[in-house]
């Protein structure tokens, strides 16, 4: 039972390095193997092209006869506003963090980390929804379909919930496997909507008359063109679903095979890659949403896009049906309905590059969180509760996936163009300026006509604030350090006293520098807390650094001041340094070194504060606790003293 236990944990941990910051998932600095940039872009694009299964039905039900009219304004929008901003997030962020991370080196300390924290609560609510109503939606596809068993009716949220396990086992199963499955259902799905476009285009021209009758009724309804391109630029915003794809663009870019001259601080072949992926699969779709607008705005009656109408959700479906026979329509129902399950593939390869690369960086997730499997786990079971919550309800989660898609989309424009300002790029900057305000007004207009959206995104916000500080709490007493490193001088230093049998450090808090410092506090050391005057000792000094970081490299320095010997070392957090670098040196010298403390002055509890907050307090205890978690050899185990 123990060995089965014992497989079971290796197998879900698989890949998981403890003392590395790299995020060990699918999308690490060093992955095992990279793929073709178009093979990656299938990956993000069963996000991006299966919302042709219900996108132009959406036009369609937003704008009436200017469908055509608001699409083409998406697809500006598209071309000339999300690509220019993404093909720039890929350049300056390609680690495939993409803009949050941009966003983040903008705020420093605490309020940098927080505001990260809720951007990736907007993360979460546009990926977690994009795989439950992906899932939704083809479970409904499947439903209304002719030859469909009729017990499907009835059970969408049983349905539902099969295809967002079938998800989570792929990438139980391998990240290879995803990509391979994502190339095949891209592939298939693109040719039969070129088939079905081709084939109602055909009808058009055999009966252009349907042109004439929509324009006609164009001028009718709204006569003067001035107001048409208002009402187009009006609706427009609820088309927004059509953005979706581009921020698992970027975060899949550590998937792309770039050039055997790449380096790890300038991967030019793997930035060309990414570009070429966002500009082919924005190029393609803005191709299928102009034309898939036109055909169904032509033959479909206005009244089949009503809710409960038999084109509502599904614009190409249904001319499939209804120009190519109930056999293609059915092979063509299976592939829309497979791309809509997988869309939520792109979405979990989303999460499972960011999650990995913020939170257990910050403290703020468990560190197994690193490791692909649990993660997958984690996800399918709150895409289980989001189901259940919804029961599988596509219009009920169309807001919350709406409102993560544009924030994180205008958080991307905004991030361009503080960048082009600071490069001090005018003409772009004003660009960039201009698109910011374009998605802005999207995301408000969005929010006031959607509501439920952004409370549904500030549950998935206030989850991760909650759920980041206790985690925050609960690892305050581990060690930090993801690697300690001492200087030529620091391991002279110690060595020197390891020879002599003992080696006392000194905590000392830098204040002025000056020699009366230091020598009070070697006084002061030596007669409280009974050090003999011939014994060496060391001073260890931590110097501030930001405290709102969890994991760091530490870098001690070796100088001596006035006469004493002193290890420096920049950190935002007291305790779990000091006790990272005495467990180094009793590794590099092989004898386990004592360290002197003065109690702090002031009340514990607000020391307690003090430390999860500024890194500070109450040094000595939390020291000597994080060295009791750390080493649980007592003869092994750096001693503290306290005087």
């Amino acid at each position: 039972m123990n060995a089965l236990s014992e497989r079971f944990r290796t197998w879900l941990l698989d890949g998981l390095v403890y003392h590395s910051t790299r995020h060990q998932g699918p999308h690490a600095e060093v992955t095992a193997r990279t793929h073709s940039w178009w093979r990656v872009m299938c990956l993000s694009g069963v996000d991006y092209f299966s919302t042709l299964g219900y996108q132009p039905a959406i036009a369609a039900l937003a704008a009436g006869l200017l469908s055509p009219l608001a699409t083409v304004v998406l697809v500006l929008l598209t071309l000339l506003g999300a690509l220019p901003v993404y093909r720039r997030v890929a350049r300056e962020s390609f680690k495939g963090s993409g803009s949050i991370a941009m966003l983040e080196k903008l705020l420093p300390w605490w309020s940098g980390k927080l505001f990260v924290l809720v951007l990736l609560g907007f993360a979460a609510t546009d990926f977690m929804i994009t795989i439950t109503l992906s899932a939704a939606d083809a479970a409904a596809h499947a439903i209304e379909n002719p030859f469909a068993p009729s017990w499907f009716h009835g059970n969408q949220v049983l349905l539902t919930l099969f295809l967002v396990a079938l998800l989570g086992a792929v990438f139980l199963r391998g990240f290879k496997e995803a990509i391979g499955i994502a190339v095949v259902l891209v592939a298939v799905y693109l040719t039969l909507n070129v088939v079905v476009i081709a084939v109602s285009i055909a009808h058009v021209a055999a009966d252009p008359v349907v042109i004439g009758d929509w324009w006609t009724a164009l001028n009718t309804q709204h006569g003067n063109p001035l107001v048409m391109v208002g009402i187009a630029l009006v609706v427009f915003p609820r088309l927004a679903l059509g953005l979706s794809g581009f921020e698992t663009g970027v975060a899949v870019m550590p998937q792309i095979t770039g050039d055997p001259s790449d380096t790890p601080s300038n991967p030019v072949g793997r930035i060309r890659g990414a570009g070429r992926l966002l500009t082919t699969a924005a190029v393609i779709m803005s191709a299928f949403l102009i034309s898939s607008s036109l055909v169904t705005t032509f033959l479909i009656p206005q009244k089949a896009f009503q809710p409960g109408g038999p084109a509502n959700g599904r614009a190409l479906a249904y001319l499939a049906h209804q120009y190519l026979g109930s056999g293609f329509g059915t092979v063509y129902d299976i592939s829309t309905i497979c791309i809509l399950w997988f869309a939520g593939a792109s979405a979990m390869a989303g999460l499972l590059n960011l999650v990995p690369r913020y939170l257990p960086r910050y403290g703020m997730a468990p560190n197994w969180v690193r490791a692909v499997r649990p993660l997958v786990l984690v996800f399918i079971a709150i895409a289980f509760l989001i189901t259940l919550f919804f029961q599988a309800n596509v219009d009920a989660q169309g807001g919350a996936y709406a409102t993560g898609v544009l924030v994180l989309i205008t958080s991307a424009a905004v991030a361009v163009t503080l960048s082009a300002r600071r490069h001090r790029q005018r003409k772009r900057t004003v660009g960039f300026a201009l698109v910011s305000l374009v998605f802005l007004y999207t995301t408000v207009v969005n929010v006031i006509e959607r509501p439920e959206g952004l409370r549904i995104a500030a549950l998935f916000v206030v989850g991760i604030l909650v759920i980041s500080i206790i985690s925050r709490v609960h690892r305050s007493f581990q060690l930090r350090a993801t690697s300690v490193e001492l200087d030529e001088a620091a391991v002279s230093f110690v060595m020197d006293d390891a020879e002599y049998g003992d080696i006392r450090i000194i905590a000392n808090e830098p204040d002025d520098g000056s020699e009366r410092e230091y020598r009070e506090k070697n006084y002061d050391e030596r007669r409280f807390s009974n050090i003999p005057y011939p014994a060496r000792t060391i001073f260890l000094e931590v110097h501030p650094a930001d405290s709102s970081d969890f994991e760091e490299d530490l870098l001690v320095r070796g100088v001596v001041k006035h006469g004493y010997r002193v290890l420096e070392v920049r950190s935002g957090n007291v305790p779990n340094t000091l006790a990272a670098v005495l467990l180094e040196i009793r590794d590099i010298t092989g004898t386990v070194p004592s360290i002197y403390f003065e109690w702090t002055e002031g009340n514990p509890i607000s020391n307690m504060f003090k430390f999860l907050v500024t890194g500070g307090g109450e040094v000595a205890p939390v020291t000597r606790e994080v060295l009791r978690e750390s080493e649980k050899n007592v003869k092994r185990r750096p001693t503290v003293h306290v005087s």
